[in-house]
């Protein structure tokens, strides 16, 4: 039973780990956005505006519902620039794990092995299947994509960032968690991608959605090439808690004000720490905290909340299995 360790989830608090992760990230973040605002800095703009375009297409007309909702005060409010959004990453912004469809590019470009791409295959399969993202498992993942990007450029590796994000990941965002992450760029405030997935990685997605920027796991790197190992640790659970905590004193923002968005119980740390807590596509433990907190919750996988914002009912559905179908597909195209 020791093998299956992983499976269930372990909550922690912050260590001097955590912290030194999340003061790294918060750290890039900051540089990577800064040198994006800078004249000739990386320009997405013919890319972000066609996806803020697509995601602000009207929608179809609806049946009024009943009862009716109570009417919640405007959110976000327009001008306030002492607050900003923090978006979770896996299963909130985007179907399934981004470190996974990563692994699958890096396959595709003969990075690693049949083998590796099976064990790559079965962590999405799970991870999709249980919608748990559990520390353990999670590590587990990192543990090879850093095994197999070490002694690679990071240029080399942002460059195929942008590819694989064309082939696995564009199709994949959520349509509205990407409209709520608009309504905060529209009202004048920064939104921020907050994930465990690698920096580099979580930049690129951040650049095309035409977001601010992004806080991820920073892996370390000594002349522009990866060393192989991380600094801190994977910006997981409390670790995301001590990012957006870092980022929020260096750009002199008030949390209380602030709103953050995850699908996983694992990052409660992240969201109690703003005002404007949402759950998004929930786990179980996260839809209970959130219902006794009195947080509020969006779920666009089910027929009925997805018919209720204008999203196709069947959007996640034949996702379940996505990975490892592509995975074996893939295998046969190249026999």
């Amino acid at each position: 039973m020791a093998a299956l360790g992983w499976l269930t989830p372990r909550r922690r608090s912050a260590t001097a780990r955590s912290v030194l992760a999340g003061e790294a990230s918060a750290e890039a973040a900051r540089k990577t956005a800064l040198a994006d605002e800078a004249p000739g800095g990386p320009d997405f703009t013919t890319t972000a505006e066609a996806e803020r375009a697509a995601a602000a297409e009207p929608e179809a007309p609806q049946e009024p519902e009943a009862p009716a909702e109570a009417e919640e005060p405007e959110f976000p409010v327009a001008g306030d620039d002492l607050a900003a959004a923090f978006f979770d990453l896996d299963n909130t912004v985007m179907q399934g794990a981004a470190i996974f469809h990563f692994g699958r590019g890096l396959y595709k470009r003969e990075f690693f092995r049949r083998r590796e791409l099976a064990r790559f295959a079965w962590q999405q399969a799970w991870f999709r299947l249980a919608g748990v993202e559990d520390p353990e498992h999670m590590q587990d993942a990192r543990d090879s994509a850093l095994s197999i990007v070490k002694g690679h450029k990071v240029s080399e590796l942002m460059s195929i960032g942008e590819e694989i994000y064309d082939e696995y990941m564009a199709e994949r965002i959520w349509p509205g968690t990407r409209a709520l992450a608009q309504a905060h760029l529209d009202a004048g405030q920064k939104v921020w991608l907050v994930t465990a997935a690698p920096v580099e990685t979580a930049t690129i997605i951040a650049r095309r959605l035409g977001l601010t920027g992004a806080l991820g796991t920073v892996a370390e790197s000594v002349d522009g090439v990866y060393t192989g190992r991380l600094v801190g640790e994977p910006l997981h659970g409390p670790a995301k808690a001590e990012a957006v905590r870092a980022l929020a004193a260096a750009e002199g923002l008030d949390l209380a004000r602030c709103a953050a968005y995850s699908d996983s119980h694992n990052d409660i740390p992240m969201l109690s720490l703003v005002g404007h807590p949402y759950a998004i596509n929930p786990d179980t433990k996260l839809r209970k905290h959130a219902r006794s907190q009195d947080w509020r919750l969006r779920d666009y996988r089910t027929g009925r909340k997805a018919v209720k914002i204008g999203v196709p009912a069947a959007a996640g559905v034949g996702a379940i299995a996505g990975g490892t179908a592509a995975a074996i597909a893939l295998h046969r195209r190249r026999k």
